[in-house]
């Protein structure tokens, strides 16, 4: 390889085969149940080995020193934390893929961060919570997800991709995992979340964009309000 040939490596692209799920021997890394389907790729759907970068808005430009996430709505207990104090919050590991409704998934990614279980608990929410709305900082724009999703086990709040820092072009410094669901589900750039009892749509869903977008959903999955 040329100088200019490793000067222009992209670090996250997979130079091997996606492992599979047996094959993560770490106990404490929770294993996202898609990811032990024979067929890992949804219909539609092809493999990519780079992690593309797509969103609505270019990336904001976000203030570390005052970066705070709050919960908030249908919950016994609002809270609010710093950046420092969000990274001192449990953390958990999860091996998971990610399908993107343009029709690229990236298979085999670890991610580290808060269990969305774990801010739950902590704020106690309501029996009346339904739906959950993500709230980012890039401009306003937020998503909408079923609480049934937002609480799977494999969801959280990430921090980390493969063992390093979420880069600010890939939500970084948190962004929403949420693997059973398309790519837009998991927000970049998360503030915070709202506990709602009816369903709100978000940035995309108000364009057209399905309500609960599971890649596994009938014909060629839940892509828009239509299929």
């Amino acid at each position: 390889m040329s100088f200019f040939d490793r000067m222009f490596v992209d670090p996250k692209y997979q130079t091997t085969e996606p492992r599979k799920a047996e094959e993560i021997d770490d106990p404490e890394i929770i294993i996202s149940p898609d990811t032990r389907r024979e067929k890992r790729l949804p219909p539609g759907q092809s493999r990519t080995k780079k992690w593309p970068v797509l969103d609505a808005h270019g990336t904001p430009n976000v203030d570390l020193a005052t970066w705070s996430f709050a919960v908030e709505g249908l919950v016994e207990r609002p809270m609010q934390w710093s950046l420092d104090e969000f990274m001192q919050l449990p953390a958990v590991r999860v091996y998971a893929d990610m399908h993107c409704v343009t029709r690229w998934s990236r298979l085999d990614n670890v991610w580290s961060g808060v269990s969305t279980r774990e801010l739950a608990n902590l704020v106690s929410v309501k029996p009346e919570a339904k739906f959950v709305l993500a709230l980012a900082y890039d401009y306003g724009w937020t998503t909408n997800v079923p609480i049934e999703y937002f609480l799977k086990e494999d969801s959280l709040f990430a921090w980390a991709h493969d063992g390093q820092p979420i880069e600010p072009e890939h939500g970084g410094p948190v962004r929403l995992i949420i693997p059973q669901l398309y790519a837009w589900k998991s927000a970049k750039w998360v503030k915070g979340v709202r506990f709602l009892e009816q369903d709100q749509a978000g940035f995309w869903e108000q364009g057209g964009y399905h309500m609960r977008g599971v890649p596994w959903g009938p014909g060629d999955g839940e892509r828009f309000r239509w299929s």
